[in-house]
């Protein structure tokens, strides 16, 4: 596997999140590698998106989404969910990619079908907040092998009070995938 280079996440989010499905989420936990290969992600364009966290401007929460491309954004929800995300685009943008789902590759146990029990499949918690994505316990990355992809696009989840941007289709998936979270 080829470790995803920064260049990769310094592009339109959207892209991102659509180029992300097939790829390798990796973290080596007490010398154990976790592996899932990724199959459902949701793009959250910046400051302007009012579905994304970015909306509310830099906080202590979001300071890292504001950051360079390429680390993570992991974050609390419910008070005992962590979900994932891989920063986009330019310092300043605000934008990320969501991890929904992971197909388990290696090392995982438990569910994967929706972002907080791939993070706690992954071992992924708030110690993981602006973690460099190109380190060596984790990272994104390829199988050097790119397969044909039918990818479907619908509206992200959970974000009904997002006005208009809530119906906007920048949620993707493989398709027929069994692992996805949700049709």
């Amino acid at each position: 596997m080829h470790k995803l280079p920064r260049s990769f996440y310094a592009r339109d989010t959207t892209e991102v999140a659509r180029d992300l499905l097939g790829k390798y989420l990796v973290h080596v936990l007490d010398g154990v590698e976790r592996v899932g290969r990724i199959i459902e992600a949701e793009a959250y364009l910046g400051a302007h998106d009012l579905a994304a966290h970015s909306s509310k401007g830099i906080t202590a929460r979001t300071k890292v989404m504001f950051g360079p491309p390429g680390f993570s954004y992991v974050y609390l929800i419910y008070g005992m969910h962590h979900c994932m995300n891989a920063v986009t685009e330019n310092e300043g943008h605000g934008s990320a990619v969501l991890l929904r789902a992971l197909e388990p590759v290696r090392n995982l146990e438990g569910k994967t079908s929706g972002p907080g029990l791939l993070c706690k499949a992954m071992g992924i918690d708030l110690r993981l907040n602006a973690h460099d994505l190109l380190s060596d316990d984790f990272y994104i990355a390829d199988s050097g092998a790119e397969e044909p992809l039918t990818i479907v696009e619908r509206p992200r989840i959970g974000v009904d009070y997002a006005g208009e941007w809530a119906s906007r289709e920048l949620r993707f998936y493989i398709k027929d995938n069994p692992w996805i979270s949700r049709k």
